[in-house]
């Protein structure tokens, strides 16, 4: 993932910072407690294609 895109990146609902997660390819929003994933590069920004993350993943 390029450094300067995870920098503008934002959660596509709260606005909010996300989390990178190398090993699993996803981009975390713990406010919103979904992992949006990251495919042959590109991050898929989209609540549909999000998954739904427990307090034991955060």
């Amino acid at each position: 993932m390029d450094s300067r895109l995870l920098e503008i990146l934002v959660c596509p609902i709260c606005k909010g910072n996300l989390d990178y997660r190398k090993d699993k390819q996803e981009l975390v929003c713990r406010p919103c407690k979904l992992a949006y994933p990251i495919r042959d590069g590109i991050p898929v920004m989209l609540e549909d294609e999000a998954r739904g993350v427990g307090d034991d993943e955060l």
